[in-house]
C-alpha cells in the first residue's frame, strides 16, 4: 500500500474479501483483449480469507509507525463478499463478519453484490436482499464508536427499474456512497474476434468497452438523487480525459483498474497532470 500511495493513489480499496479463504476459480481467469483496451476475468473472489487479511493490515499499521510514517493520509476501503459456498439467504452473515473483522482497519467499505463470477450474487442486488444486509451493516456500525461509511458496488447491466430501486433503497436507509460499476457480462460491440472470445468463455468485461455505460449510470444515479449520494466511478478510466467525464457527470472520486495494467504505474501521475 505504501508503494501504490507513492505511485500516486489517495485511496486503495482492497478485496473482494470473504471470511474463509477461497482459491478462485479455475486458471487460467484473467485474459486481455488489446484491441479492446479491454479484460475479462473470472477470479472468484480469490483471498485468503478475513483473518490473514486483517493480519496484514495490523503488520503494515504497526511497520508504518515504527517507520514514524503513521502520517501516512492514504484512505484504505475495504470491499467485503460472500463465500461462495453460502447459500444467499445467509450471504449477511458473512458481510457482517467481513465488516466487523476489518471495521477496525479500514476507512470505508464496499459491499460487493455485483461480480458476475460468484453463482447467484447478483441475485442479492434485489431491493429486499439489499435491505437486509444493509440493514444488518447499519445496526452493526451504529453500536461501534467510530462510524465508518458503508458503500454499494453496483453491476452496469442493471434494467433502469433495478437501478431505480437501488437509487430508492440507498436514498431511504442513507446509503453513504455508490460505486459504478462493476465488470459487465456484455460482449457487445467488441473488436476482439468472437472465437477467440468463445474460447475465453464467462467472465466479466472491463476496460474501455464499458466506460459510456459507466458515465451513463453515474449521471443517471447523479441527476435522479440531485446529488446526494456520493458516487465512486469507475470503468473504462484510462486518461485524464476519462476521469474529467465522469466527474463531469457526477462522481466524486474516480478508481482505476484495467487503465492500471495499460497505461502502467505513471496512470495517476498522467490522470492529475492532465486534470
Amino acid at each position: 500500500m505504501n508503494e501504490l500511495e507513492a505511485l500516486g493513489f489517495g485511496f486503495v480499496e482492497i478485496g473482494t474479501v470473504t471470511p474463509l479463504a477461497q482459491a478462485g476459480n479455475d486458471k487460467p481467469r484473467l485474459f486481455r483483449l488489446p484491441k479492446d483496451k479491454a479484460l475479462i476475468n473470472r477470479m472468484g473472489f480469490n483471498n485468503d480469507g478475513i483473518e490473514v487479511i486483517v493480519q496484514r493490515l495490523q503488520a503494515w499499521k504497526l511497520k508504518n509507525l515504527k517507520l514514524q510514517t503513521s502520517n501516512s493520509k492514504l484512505i484504505i476501503g475495504g470491499n467485503i463478499g460472500k463465500n461462495k459456498i453460502t447459500p444467499n439467504e445467509d450471504a449477511w452473515k458473512d458481510y457482517e463478519i467481513c465488516f466487523t473483522a476489518l471495521h477496525p482497519y479500514v476507512d470505508y467499505f464496499v459491499v460487493n453484490v455485483s461480480s458476475p463470477n460468484t453463482p447467484g450474487l447478483r441475485e442479492l442486488q434485489e431491493k429486499e436482499s439489499l435491505r437486509k444486509i444493509f440493514g444488518q451493516l447499519k445496526i452493526k456500525n451504529e453500536e461501534l464508536k467510530i462510524k465508518k461509511s458503508i458503500l454499494l458496488k453496483i453491476a452496469p447491466d442493471l434494467t433502469r427499474e433495478q437501478l431505480d430501486d437501488v437509487i430508492d433503497l440507498a436514498l431511504e436507509i442513507k446509503l453513504d456512497g455508490l460505486v459504478a460499476a462493476n465488470t459487465t457480462i456484455s460482449r457487445d460491440q467488441l473488436k476482439t474476434q468472437n472465437s477467440k472470445l468463445k474460447t475465453i468463455g464467462a467472465g466479466g468485461l472491463s476496460g474501455s468497452p464499458l466506460k459510456q455505460r459507466s458515465t451513463e449510470i453515474v449521471k443517471y444515479i447523479h441527476q435522479k438523487t440531485n446529488g446526494q449520494i456520493p458516487i465512486i466511478a469507475s470503468g473504462g478510466i484510462f486518461t485524464g480525459e476519462d476521469a474529467k467525464e465522469k466527474l463531469n457527470a457526477g462522481a466524486s472520486l474516480v478508481q482505476v483498474w484495467t487503465g492500471f495494467i495499460y497505461e502502467g504505474p505513471g496512470i495517476v501521475k498522467q490522470i492529475c497532470k492532465s486534470l
